[in-house]
């Protein structure tokens, strides 16, 4: 009997494993707790009616916390660019060590426009809209994917990603490492690029 119990919950917790864990908040709607600068210090950042809100010279805010394989959900409202940094090993240096999904009000497709893994995917259509828009981000791997309002908008296999500068279809880009050799786990931060943003009901879930 007491052999079966072992095995029983042996079982148990591999499957939990696969399955990955709940999701929980990242943002707490009151305060700035687990969030930082990228200095390591306090954010300029602050919350309004329960989101965490920036604007024009707060500079970017960034998770305490490292997360690597997750499903990270959250609804963003802005008027103009902003963006979602995920796996940043450096927040003094987000574009060349992280990855970026584009926030910016509507517009596109292209590689700079809302819903873009930056400079790298364009996405399939323009889903945002002037109010709050959800979005969800699922990085596992080497596969990222975003969804917008609901719709797979884009998704990458950074595998693909071998050369540094270069797009796989031969089109240029920024990165100065080649996307697949990007680390797969870092912090997640929240662009300040001149204009006002919110973001709100933010969650994330291991994988």
């Amino acid at each position: 009997m007491k052999t079966r119990i072992i095995v029983f919950t042996t079982l148990a917790l591999s499957v939990f494993s696969l399955a990955g864990e709940k999701a929980k908040p990242l943002f707490n709607g009151k305060d700035l707790s687990g969030w930082q600068d990228r200095d390591g210090k306090a954010s300029k950042w602050v919350v309004t009616d329960g989101a965490l809100s920036g604007k024009r010279k707060s500079g970017d805010i960034w998770s305490k916390e490292r997360f690597g394989d997750f499903i990270l959900s959250l609804e963003y409202k802005t008027s103009g660019n902003s963006g979602v940094f995920f796996r940043t090993d450096n927040p003094k240096n987000p574009v060349q060590t992280g990855i970026e999904i584009q926030v910016n009000k509507p517009g596109g497709p292209n590689k700079h426009s809302v819903g873009a893994i930056y400079d790298l995917v364009a996405p399939k259509k323009n889903k945002s809209t002037d109010g709050w828009n959800k979005m969800e981000i699922t990085a596992k791997g080497n596969m990222i994917s975003v969804k917008l309002n609901g719709e797979l908008i884009s998704e990458m296999d950074l595998d693909k990603w071998t050369t540094p500068g270069k797009n796989p279809d031969g089109s240029k880009n920024k990165f100065r490492t080649a996307l697949k050799d990007f680390k797969r786990e870092g912090h997640i931060g929240f662009q300040d690029h001149g204009a006002s943003v919110a973001y709100r009901n933010i969650t994330i879930q291991k994988l």
